[in-house]
């Protein structure tokens, strides 16, 4: 069966998963993760795609990405890809992939999604339990976000500057969103929709992402004898 088209509409922000293959680690060191995000910057300035939020794990990678044209994802990651697998390769004197397949993307509704996925991202090293906080995760936009750093790949999204009149309402405002849980149906949601390529929002939103693109991006209802295999 082919596999469908990556659906990649350009000035809408984009939920971007990229594994380790087979789960392993594709950052070892600082270094590693040092020279991935150079190389982020490098590639997302050259193709044109605006990087709100990040957080690199051992064996993966979350963005949250606005392009402005309707390749610019595929071209930054492959880039980006190709580039830190030869690194990474050289260093580590390895052979073979590093990435597990093509990476996964979703298109979201930013009014009604961008700050769940945002928190959804940064909550990444809490979930999987390597620390207490996101601000005590390193390689994490909420060094940006929440706490006023100044990182220069970081370009705020416009839902993020609303958030109040100057940066000290905005910090402020920020970590407040934080002391309230992501309900698991929005995690369940965020994942699979992620995952199989769909559109992440309003049954209005996705309706206009098809008529925009000419492709399905929500999820087909089983038939009563259908069982869907996760």
């Amino acid at each position: 069966m082919a596999r469908l088209s990556r659906v990649c509409v350009p000035d809408l922000p984009h939920h971007i998963i990229q594994r380790g293959n087979n789960r392993q680690a594709c950052f070892a060191a600082h270094e590693d993760f040092s020279a991935y995000t150079a190389w982020l910057v490098e590639f997302a300035n050259k193709n044109q795609v605006a990087i709100h939020a990040w957080v690199f794990m051992t064996n993966h990678v979350h963005l949250l990405a606005t392009p402005r044209s309707q390749d610019g994802i595929s071209r930054l990651m492959q880039s980006l890809g190709r580039r830190y697998v030869r690194y990474f390769n050289d260093r580590y004197r390895r052979t073979g992939t590093l990435w597990e397949g093509r990476f996964k993307s979703c298109v979201i509704d930013a009014p009604r999604y961008f700050l769940t996925c945002q928190r959804y991202i940064e909550l990444n090293p809490v979930r999987a339990g390597l620390v207490t906080g996101p601000e005590d995760y390193e390689w994490s936009s909420f060094h940006a976000h929440g706490l006023g750093k100044d990182i220069a790949m970081w370009q705020p999204h416009p839902i993020y500057n609303a958030l109040g009149r100057n940066r000290t309402a905005r910090l402020d405002a920020y970590r407040e969103l934080f002391r309230s849980h992501i309900d698991d149906e929005a995690l369940t949601t965020i994942r699979e929709m992620t995952n199989k390529g769909l559109a992440l929002g309003t049954e209005r939103f996705k309706k206009e992402i098809e008529e925009k693109t000419g492709r399905r991006v929500t999820q087909r209802n089983p038939g009563p004898r259908t069982r869907i295999l996760e």
